[in-house]
């Protein structure tokens, strides 16, 4: 992928974890931090019972990060599909004789297009993941 299409897409996907942290998960490891301590409070507990009341306290946060991952590995396989397309196209173009110069446009147009599709999936993709995560710290 283009430099500066790559530039682009990685500068809105920052912006879009950055939003998920702050707004989402910073909370969840609050809570989990919190409920953690309460169970190293509880004196009469044994080793045992603390340890799964620990595990309990992470587990949302576990799920909300694992959403979160899922969801950008969907996102960067089908914007690598769409990459990985372009490439094909221009492969074939090559093969078929066209100039170089015309083909290394083709393939940054189609790039281009890539990047600006994506990019508006991303949106979407922010409002489903704060859904599943605002589920999930309930």
């Amino acid at each position: 992928m283009a430099e500066a299409q790559q530039s682009r897409m990685q500068e809105a996907i920052d912006s879009m974890v950055q939003g998920l942290e702050r707004e989402n998960i910073r909370k969840m490891q609050g809570n989990m931090f919190r409920c953690s301590a309460d169970c190293c409070e509880n004196d009469m507990a044994s080793m045992q019972q603390v340890h799964h009341c620990i595990e309990r306290c992470h587990a949302p946060l576990a799920q909300a990060q694992a959403v979160v991952t899922k969801e950008l590995e969907r996102f960067q396989d089908r914007l690598a599909r769409c990459t990985m397309h372009c490439n094909d196209k221009a492969k074939d173009s090559l093969d078929s004789g066209s100039k170089e110069q015309q083909v290394k446009q083709q393939l940054e147009s189609c790039v281009t297009k890539c990047v600006d599709d994506h990019v508006h999936l991303i949106p979407s993709m922010t409002k489903k993941m704060k859904e599943t995560l605002a589920a999930i710290a309930q």
